[in-house]
């Protein structure tokens, strides 16, 4: 039996349903791009100075053609992650702009160089089925941030990736990239590969870029996450249960936009909501709040059957320290109770600022603990405890048994060795070294062990010439040396 988390009872769930079909309907939501108000126009909305007035038939329409579950693909065309039921993965958080360095322990810019050792740490490691294009490349065009991210993430990883787009003209290309990853844009959207978040502006905004974003993904069958990002107390009502009315506001009008521009195109009811902290003025990922949101959004989610995504495992503090290991801990813990389909933000501190490539492989033995807590507790054979009380008597030499070695790996989950059960002695002898000192032991035996999948030129010649057009259309002047 697998446990399962649930904050909201059956009476405040649909309570919070009902208000959210409410707000669409008035003050309605605010839509940008011209194709997307276009699809509400035809299908009913009430469209008046930029604002959808979104019925709230239209949106049951919208929920009835989304797909319950997808797969995303391994560059092999196997699936390897399920968006669907209670299935739940992890993937490293993404987009930060600075990384801590293992040598000087400082905050830094992030490079290339940093994205690639993030992706081989992630590449090694199981509890990661997914990458993600963790951070922005300082060394990189920034005509072509994103693009050259997914890039560097392709060239580096088997594994499928979750990405995103920043501006209405990227998504295009990002998508050609994986079509020639893959052999054409028919065999992505067959075996898609990669899965892109795409955001609202709160309260109850979807730009020009964002909307855009769900049109140009849905008509190419590219799964789309919806990552609506309340803030309870900034900008979304200071009560949980009010920012969970507005992310579901924010994801159903969403869906409505990408249904109606290709219905049953994979979708995923997302977000990433957080409390915002009075005190300090920051939004804290690593509050228990902001885990309860997450776990309470989801189930929202679940209550409608569509596949999920939440974004915990990051912490607010700024080193590899105690506070880290808690707040990402707890967070893991209770999204994984709370079935969420895909967890980001692994490997992330400083309020999601800043990468760690140690914290990611920290929060690995974290995640395989959770992954044991949903393996639940199981009979292994006839007896309980009495046949080998049978073998073992009042002397209790259980370990003597047969049963203990055929049964403790799949009993116990054994870490790495960058959790400490030694003793005393044992961790004096290896000079007493701490979490951080080991976590980057971690790291390096990690990047010493990868090897970068082996490419056809064919691939890599179609990839950079994808990366040089989009430079030079943006008018970037790297565009020669990509």
């Amino acid at each position: 039996m697998q446990p399962k988390l649930e904050l909201l009872d059956g009476e405040l769930l649909e309570k919070i349903l009902g208000e959210a079909y409410t707000l669409l309907a008035e003050p309605g939501i605010r839509v940008q791009a011209a194709d997307a108000v276009e699809l509400l126009s035809a299908a009913g909305a009430r469209i008046e100075n930029g604002v959808a007035r979104i019925p709230e038939a239209l949106v049951r329409r919208a929920l009835s053609s989304a797909p319950r579950e997808f797969f995303l693909h391994n560059r092999a065309g196997e699936p390897a992650v399920r968006y669907g039921g209670d299935a739940v993965h992890f993937d490293p958080g993404s987009s930060c702009v600075h990384i801590l360095d293992p040598q000087t322990m400082q905050h830094r810019m992030t490079r290339t160089a940093d994205l690639e050792r993030l992706v081989q740490v992630a590449e090694m490691l199981p509890q990661y089925t997914a990458q993600s294009t963790a951070v922005v490349c300082n060394d990189a065009p920034q005509e072509i941030g994103d693009l050259w991210r997914l890039h560097v993430v392709l060239r580096h990883s088997g594994k499928p990736v979750v990405t995103g787009a920043f501006s209405a003209h990227t998504a295009p290309a990002m998508i050609d990239l994986l079509a020639a990853d893959c052999g054409g844009r028919a065999a992505l959207k067959a075996r898609p590969r990669a899965i892109f978040d795409v955001c609202p502006s709160p309260p109850l905004n979807w730009s020009d870029f964002a909307a855009q974003n769900l049109v140009d993904l849905a008509r190419a069958g590219v799964p789309a996450e919806i990552i609506s990002v309340p803030m309870a107390g900034a900008t979304a009502p200071v009560t949980l249960a009010g920012a969970v009315v507005q992310h579901a506001a924010e994801c159903l009008a969403g869906i409505v936009i990408h249904q109606l521009a290709q219905p049953g195109a994979p979708v995923v009811w997302g977000g990433a909501p957080a409390i915002f902290d009075m005190r300090t003025g920051i939004t804290p990922m690593g509050a228990i709040e902001t885990a309860m949101l997450n776990a309470a959004c989801s189930q929202i989610g679940k209550h409608f059957g569509l596949p999920t995504h939440g974004y915990l495992g990051g912490s607010d503090a700024k080193i590899l320290d105690a506070q880290a290991g808690m707040e990402t801990s707890s967070a893991v813990l209770l999204g994984a109770l709370a079935g969420i389909n895909m967890i980001s933000g692994a490997g992330m501190l400083d309020s999601l600022a800043c990468h760690s490539a140690e914290k990611l492989a920290l929060d690995a033995e974290a995640i395989a603990a959770a992954q044991r807590v949903l393996q639940g507790i199981s009979p292994r054979g006839d007896s309980l405890a009495t046949a080998m009380f049978a073998q073992a008597g009042f002397a209790g030499e259980f370990l003597k048994l047969p049963e203990t070695r055929r049964l403790f790996r799949t009993e116990q989950h054994l870490p790495s060795h960058l959790i400490d059960r030694g003793t005393l002695h044992s961790w004096e002898q290896g000079g007493s070294q701490d979490l951080f000192a080991r976590a980057r032991a971690r790291v390096n035996e990690l990047v010493a062990a990868y090897k970068r999948p082996e490419l056809p030129k064919q691939i890599e010649s179609e990839w950079k010439a994808i990366l040089q057009e989009q430079a030079r259309r943006a008018g970037s002047q790297q565009a020669a040396g990509l």
